[in-house]
């Protein structure tokens, strides 16, 4: 594990202004560096739900006696979160209400460099001061909405802190707006909160990038909270990266078209992307083909008539899955993918959006071969358009592989697992809980597995038996699409 900064020096990066490039040779799963944050805080949506101090999401935690507004596991994580939350346990009291995220987060920021001084470790490479804030490049709603931020964060600061100018404040705003980076649950599997990592700010972005980044809350398993290590990112290797290269991470998901990941890197990020990808318009043809049959295609009109007509329906699948209605979901996607799957290539992303959605509605209401079916189709949709260790691709294929488990298909199950083993293996390390939750799949379905080669009457009636007692636990209210493809940095809507 690299604790120094020494694999990293910054650069200025043709275009793109300041970045990161590798000082050393790395290869697949090298960990370049890790950060732990200058500050996080828990979502508004999630502050009863999530520990304020570990991000940990817990059936039963308690309470801050003092604000009753911050969240723990118990009275060891309520003291290590202490020293972040201390000032802002008083503020909160004597604001007489909780201010929304962006506010706690500056607010966190803002006591921590009044305590610290602009360099808070010696492994940090750049002060906030220096990281770009945007605020010129914003439109005017958003300008709107920041200003009444500020004047929201003025009344809530307390009189006895450290007073700063509206511009410093502003900067700092600025900062998280457009470099705050969303942290995940200790699994990885949900988005809880939002915090500030200034070395990770350096990194550009580049849409086929060399890097991911993961957030490693390190061992947190321990029931003795005492030996939970601190939250932290990595900044991953995806391949080998030479000496001088520069380092880059996808801000977006490459499975938009390259003129959608402009146009959304353009109004979050206020840059132009001109990386290859765009530039060359990589694989859009495959994003938005016509299904191929003994080298007969589609006409063009029909391509086009079949992609309005599944974006129409995705966006009524979003509907019923805001109302919970997951029956009515089903229908509209059986509809849709009957209508275009005999037109769109397997490649199309609205059709594997369509699959995506479906697998995991149908694994949540247990129709397990029907969702395995859509899963399997979606994994090598994927494999065809992301790069080979994309995390989102590996997080897939353990969703097919658990799926193909669930519905007794425990060949096609392995192999998947494998996959996503192989892949996680890399862009979340060993250490990771989700890997070693993917481990622990692996083994015993590789058992399985042979139990099956060698009878398969009593495999099946084995795991009739053990399905009863404990299922495989993967289960969770499906997502809307959005947070499915979920953007690499928070932004608020």
């Amino acid at each position: 594990m690299c604790t120094s900064m020494e694999t990293v020096a910054i650069f200025d990066s043709p275009g793109k202004g300041r970045g990161l490039k590798a000082t050393k040779e790395f290869w697949a799963g090298d960990v370049i560096f890790s950060e732990p944050s200058l500050a996080a805080v828990v979502f508004d949506s999630l502050t009863e739900h999530i520990c304020h101090s570990c991000f940990r999401r817990q059936g039963k935690l308690q309470r801050c006696g003092q604000c009753k507004f911050a969240h723990y596991c118990d009275r060891t994580c309520q003291r290590a979160g202490w020293a972040e939350h201390k000032q802002e346990c008083s503020a909160i009291k004597a604001y007489g209400k909780v201010p929304n995220e962006n506010i706690r987060l500056v607010a966190r920021i803002m006591w921590r460099l009044d305590k610290e001084g602009s360099v808070v470790s010696d492994m940090q490479l750049t002060t906030l001061d220096e990281l770009e804030d945007h605020i010129a490049d914003m439109q005017e709603d958003e300008l709107k909405e920041f200003k009444v931020d500020i004047h929201n964060f003025l009344d809530y600061w307390p009189r006895n802190s450290k007073q700063h100018t509206v511009d410093v404040i502003s900067h700092i705003f600025g900062v998280i707006n457009c470099n705050g980076f969303t942290v995940s649950d200790q699994r990885g599997l949900q988005a809880v909160g939002v915090g500030l990592f200034p070395n990770l700010c350096l990194v550009n972005h580049d849409c086929w990038p060399n890097c991911t980044v993961i957030l490693n809350h390190g061992n947190q398993s321990d029931v003795n909270t005492m030996f939970h290590s601190q939250r932290r990112i990595e900044l991953r290797a995806l391949g080998k990266i030479t000496e001088g290269e520069e380092l880059t991470v996808a801000y977006v998901d490459y499975l938009n078209l390259s003129e959608e990941r402009r146009r959304l890197l353009k109004t979050q990020y206020y840059f132009d992307c001109t990386c290859e990808h765009c530039k060359n318009h990589i694989k859009d043809d495959l994003k938005m083909a016509g299904r191929e049959e003994d080298g007969v295609k589609p006409s063009e009109e029909q391509v086009k008539e079949a992609t309005d007509y599944c974006f129409e329906m995705l966006e009524k699948t979003e509907k019923a899955r805001l109302n919970g209605d997951y029956h009515e979901l089903v229908k509209i996607c059986r509809q849709c993918i009957e209508k275009t799957e005999p037109i769109l290539a397997d490649t199309h992303i609205y059709l594997l959006r369509m699959w995506s959605t479906l697998s995991e509605v149908q694994a949540y209401l247990q129709y397990f071969d029907d969702a395995a079916e859509y899963a399997r189709k979606m994994v090598e949709g994927y494999m065809k358009l992301y790069n080979p260790n994309n995390a989102a691709l590996g997080m897939a294929a353990m969703r097919a592989g658990v799926t193909h488990w669930q519905a007794g298909k425990i060949e096609v199950g392995h192999g998947m697992i494998c996959k996503a083993y192989a892949i996680l293996m890399v862009t979340h390390g060993p250490t990771h809980p989700i890997t070693k939750d993917l481990e622990a799949m692996r083994m015993q379905t590789e058992m399985e597995l042979r139990m099956f080669k060698q009878n398969e009457y009593v495999y099946h009636s084995m795991r009739e038996a053990a399905l009863k007692n404990k299922p495989m636990t993967m289960m969770h209210e499906p997502k809307s699409m959005e947070e499915g493809i979920k953007n690499l940095f928070h932004r608020r809507k």
